[in-house]
């Protein structure tokens, strides 16, 4: 798609031409079924209209190949439709792993944004082209919407848990930001701008903003003001709590026999109810820090558990669940945020 094309916004993400070509797909045959049956309909009725009073019809028989056909061609259309956009929905919902990570955090009327190297932004996102960029996101009140019609991308943004979201710009330049979802009075101000910059002058930029913390750095002094240390150990190493150290995106298991992947969400979990997801082995020790802690802050304690990198790449049950911390255990587990929760 190009951008002088009215009805249609540039076209600057590396899937927006299959968003694209998926939607005038969709347009195309409605287009082409709503002529053909109205087309059709004028037709008949001019063609056997009722010529005089007392005039009657001439009985028609059923066909077994025309039914068969009305029938066979409008499955093949809409399961056309269906793999089509399921293609495409898990292109767009499955983050790569070799992103940049940006946390976002909606507010009303804003957008809060911290890079994993530190530097923040409210209201804009500055991104280079040709990398993928994940956003884990959450709300600190209401449902907002990240949108982005350039990328073709969209996510609601939801109190109380993380949405995820990525894209990869392919073209440098500035493009609207905005929520796209009823959220107050000022929803229509709640608007920013994505800038796509070069990979050079976005490395420029970075260095000129680094004034800030980096999460994880922030999360760990958080994690150790919470005392989470007594119970995580001072490096998410364990103790009376699950270990931290190498958690993150293994599979834990639980008190309950099931399993659970450690991922932000989890971790998120364990701070807020520990008792939710008891990690196998420890008991329900760790109390809740919901209401204690911002969004932000947790944000920073996820990053920071993310940040504790074992030897190996799985952990013990108890450590990987202590990392996820789902229970009190579990809680105290993530580190971060369980060992700051007790």
């Amino acid at each position: 798609m190009q951008s002088w094309i009215p009805i249609v916004p540039e076209s600057a993400s590396s899937f927006s031409w299959k968003v694209d070509a998926l939607y005038f797909y969709l347009s195309g045959v409605t287009l082409f079924f709503t002529l053909l049956i109205s087309g059709t309909l004028i037709f008949f009725v001019i063609r056997y209209r009722r010529r005089t009073p007392y005039e009657i019809p001439r009985p028609v028989a059923g066909s077994h190949k025309l039914e068969t056909v009305w029938t066979v061609i409008p499955f093949v259309i809409a399961m056309t439709m269906f793999v089509w956009g399921a293609s495409v929905f898990f292109d767009q919902y499955k983050p790569p792993q070799n992103a940049i990570e940006v946390y976002v955090v909606g507010k009303q009327w804003m957008w809060k944004l911290q890079h994993a190297t530190g530097q923040r932004e409210i209201n804009e996102l500055h991104v280079p082209v040709g990398r993928k960029v994940r956003l884990i996101m959450t709300s600190e009140d209401v449902i907002h919407d990240f949108f982005v019609p350039a990328f073709r991308t969209k996510a609601d943004v939801v109190p109380g848990r993380y949405t995820t979201m990525w894209f990869e710009a392919t073209k440098p330049g500035t493009y609207h930001l905005f929520c796209a979802e009823y959220c107050g009075m000022n929803h229509s101000g709640m608007i920013g701008s994505v800038i796509v910059m070069e990979p050079r002058d976005f490395d420029n930029w970075l260095s000129g903003n680094v004034g800030s913390m980096t999460p994880a750095t922030a999360g760990q002094q958080l994690y150790q003001t919470l005392g989470c240390a007594s119970c995580h150990g001072g490096s998410g190493e364990g103790g009376r709590g699950p270990a931290l150290t190498g958690t993150f995106g293994t599979q834990i298991s639980l008190a309950s026999g099931g399993t659970v992947t450690a991922d932000e969400g989890y971790l998120r979990e364990s701070i807020i109810n520990p008792q939710a997801k008891l990690v196998a082995g420890f008991g329900p020790i760790m109390p809740t820090f919901q209401g204690q802690v911002s969004e932000d802050q947790l944000m920073q304690l996820v990053a920071y558990i993310k940040s504790l990198h074992g030897a190996g790449t799985t952990t013990p049950a108890p450590t990987p669940s202590a990392a996820a911390s789902p229970s009190p255990a579990r809680a105290v587990a993530s580190p971060a945020p369980a060992p700051s929760i007790r």
